[in-house]
């Protein structure tokens, strides 16, 4: 833990921390000694879960509400703010369900403005600063929808996809800066936005946040990619390299059917 401490401290930013996954990343890097900066739309939420965190693991936490689909917005905060951030874990998402031919223009625009525009130039800003300490982290949240077309979430999948080869990329440019990048490749989380659209059963492989986040976590500086779940893993490899494609993509039709 001091090791983690000391290599991708002394603070963190976690965006999307207001719940489920990204408040389970907040409580592991706490727990590791880490100071948070947290951000996302819900400030209360984040206040109840900095305050937490602070009296319990006895470290600085920083809450802000910020709209993660307005990178301008973050930038300005980050410029505001004189910590040095040596670990980014983005693990806010937009994931509208519904079939593309019913999916809005805003819609398509708030999933790559938040999934894509905000991490990719957020990860352009803080590593120009990790680069000069010649450390850091960087952590993206992608899935394994991300892996082949994913009906019903095409537009989230294939964001997700941009993000898992932008961090095996940078995985390989940074690591000569002393910077280690990962992008954890999760299949289906228990948290509160999945039950919402889950209304049947849980999927199979499906993990609780704290699984995801401490996974991920302790992949960090071992390779660029990271799937949490031994079933996840068995799932990946059939359908990418067993399995057709087009069987693959029938097969995520079948598990994503039932979302709403």
């Amino acid at each position: 833990m001091t090791d983690f401490k000391t290599k991708y401290g002394p603070w963190t930013l976690v965006a999307g921390a207001s719940e489920g996954l990204g408040a389970a990343f907040a409580e592991a890097l706490a727990s590791r000694g880490l100071n948070l900066i947290l951000i996302a739309r819900t400030q209360d939420k984040l206040e109840t879960l900095a305050q937490h965190l602070s009296n319990l693991y006895a470290v600085e936490t920083t809450a802000y509400s910020l709209d993660l689909a307005d990178f301008k917005a973050v930038k300005t905060f980050i410029s505001q703010h004189k910590e040095t951030i040596g670990l980014l874990v983005y693990n806010a998402a937009y994931s509208p369900i519904g079939y593309f031919e019913t999916m809005t223009e805003e819609r398509l625009e708030q999933i790559v403005d938040v999934n894509i525009k905000t991490p990719l130039l957020l990860t352009k800003l803080l590593s120009t600063e990790m680069i000069k300490k010649r450390q850091g982290g960087i952590v993206l949240m992608s899935s394994l929808a991300g892996t082949q077309g994913s009906p019903k979430i095409a537009t989230y999948a294939a964001s997700k996809a941009f993000n898992a080869i932008l961090a095996e990329g940078l995985w390989n440019e940074l690591r000569k800066h002393g910077i280690d990048v990962l992008a954890s490749c999760a299949g289906a989380i228990s948290t509160p936005g999945y039950k919402n659209a889950q209304s049947a059963k849980e999927a199979p492989g499906t993990l609780s946040a704290k699984k995801v986040a401490e996974s991920t976590l302790n992949s960090l500086g071992k390779g660029p990619t990271i799937i949490p779940g031994l079933t996840n893993k068995l799932a990946h490899f059939f359908m990418n390299r067993i399995f057709p494609r087009k069987w693959a993509i029938s097969i995520m039709d079948k598990n994503t059917k039932d979302l709403s």
